[in-house]
């Protein structure tokens, strides 16, 4: 048996990390655009640097002059265990990009239940049972199958912050190295769209993706170690291909109802005329699969009969636009986009709402007007086609086609399960705050309080918004 450390031979020396490796922030170490940091070396101190010993085993820099050349490419700064030199990507190669959104309109608490509460009161109940937005099918907890739920993750954010933190970050660089199958080494960078210090947005672009022989792109988008990430940290990850047409889209369709604004007009009218069970009825009903959109919206039109052409106009002052929507639409209306409001409500405001956002186009359902009586029939014009689902995801093409635009070039954004035709359809494709069958089906999820997130979709940080709006945008 071979002798340990056997006397008078020396221990030998522990490795330990040069100055440069001890860490300020990952944010900061890497930002990708931050300044270039001044040399205040002198030609002596470098040829003096150089002649001196290794101090120990481990190098970390090699050029004594910092930052180093050779660790910035057009992507950002590399943060990666791994030598750069060793590891050289050619030039072309694929890159994906993650934008990482806190989820700050719902924070996690430590505290979930009242009897491990500081602020605990005789009488308490526990609260329901609930099912996270956009995890499962129906969030009803009496339609979940009857067997144990799987563990939560633990709720990192209130430990760490309730912003996209350094160690929320490195996580996700650590799960971006094991996802790709077989294993490949990958560069990183990132960047903060709000602000540096406690950033609520953050952008990260790594290469090469994923090898779509093992796990597609659509996979990944869906994979179970994001969605778990997301979970933990109390943020989305909208995943996309980058590209130039990522950063420069020309055409961008919305849904009006609890998208563009937070009403459903149709319920709103159903309250000023007081049939609102009777609409609710059959809602319910198509939501159930008995209805499909076209007879559900016959069958509630059908109850507008008598009701005065004017109505519109009197909804006009309980319609309420949505937040953001106004600095999104005046964004990209300044960077030149062709936009338009394809809706399954009523012509009347879906024109009042293009007028009042500056947009292009509006296409939403005629209702048919008794020219003698000027009150509704109950019925829609016959010559005017229904915007349902496949009508929505038509048009998208149609206007692309109108204005010499690839589809590619394009963004959609909705709630409902009529929207997930044009949502997939569209080179951007957003389920914004959306029931939670339409998250799980669609290709993006946002649930953000403000419409302006979409804008960081294409690369824009809060200098950018600010330019083109010409104020102050609120990203809390």
């Amino acid at each position: 048996m071979a002798q340990a450390n056997p006397t008078g031979t020396s221990r030998p020396v522990r490795p330990s990390l040069r100055h440069t490796l001890s860490g300020t922030s990952i944010i900061q170490d890497h930002q990708q655009y931050k300044p270039q940091a001044p040399i205040n070396q002198s030609i002596g101190d470098v040829l003096g640097s150089a002649a001196e010993p290794a101090r120990g085993p481990l190098t970390f820099n090699a050029n004594p002059i910092s930052p180093d050349p050779e660790k910035v490419t057009d992507s950002g700064i590399i943060h990666s265990i791994f030598d750069h030199q060793a590891n050289p990507l050619p030039a072309g190669t694929p890159q994906l990009v993650a934008t990482i959104y806190y989820k700050s309109s719902d924070p996690i608490h430590p505290h979930l239940h009242p009897d491990v509460s500081g602020n605990v009161r005789s009488g308490d109940k526990l609260p329901s049972p609930m099912v996270p937005v956009g995890s499962a099918p129906t969030v009803d907890i009496e339609k979940i199958p009857r067997e144990p739920p799987a563990p939560e993750p633990e709720p990192l954010d209130h430990l760490y912050g309730p912003f996209v933190s350094q160690l929320c970050l490195t996580n996700f660089l650590q799960i971006l190295e094991t996802l790709p199958t077989p294993y490949q080494r990958m560069n990183t960078s990132h960047r903060c769209l709000d602000q540096d210090d406690q950033p609520r947005v953050v952008e990260v672009t790594f290469s090469p993706p994923p090898n779509p022989n093992y796990l597609t792109f659509a996979d990944l988008r869906k994979h179970e170690s994001i969605w778990r990430f997301e979970r933990e940290w109390n943020v989305e990850v909208v995943l996309q291909k980058e590209s130039v047409f990522r950063r420069h889209k020309r055409l961008a369709v919305f849904d009006m109802d609890s998208t563009l604004i937070q009403n459903e007009v149709i319920d709103e009218i159903a309250k000023f005329i007081g049939v609102e069970k009777e609409v609710s009825e059959i809602t319910e009903r198509a939501m159930n699969g008995e209805l499909d959109f076209s007879q559900s919206l016959q069958e509630r039109v059908g109850l507008l009969r008598g009701v005065p052409a004017d109505v519109f106009d009197k909804l006009k002052s309980v319609i309420t636009i949505s937040p953001g929507a106004r600095e999104l639409c005046k964004s990209l209306k300044a960077l030149g986009f062709k936009m338009a409001v394809l809706s399954g409500g009523f012509q009347p405001l879906a024109e009042w709402l293009a007028s009042e956002l500056g947009l292009d186009y509006a296409f939403a359902n005629h209702l048919e007007v008794d020219p003698t009586s000027q009150t509704l029939t109950g019925k829609l014009v016959p010559t005017f086609p229904i915007i349902h689902a496949e009508q929505k995801r038509s048009l998208l093409y149609s206007l692309a086609a109108e204005n010499n635009i690839p589809v590619s070039q394009t963004i959609a954004v909705g709630d409902g399960a009529n929207d997930l035709p044009m949502l997939h359809a569209a080179g951007l494709g957003v389920a914004w705050r959306a029931k939670s069958k339409v998250q799980l089906e669609a290709p993006t999820r946002l649930n953000g309080e403000s419409l302006t997130d979409v804008l960081h979709l294409l690369g824009l940080d809060k200098r950018d918004l600010k330019e083109l709006t010409g104020e102050l945008v609120d990203d809390a």
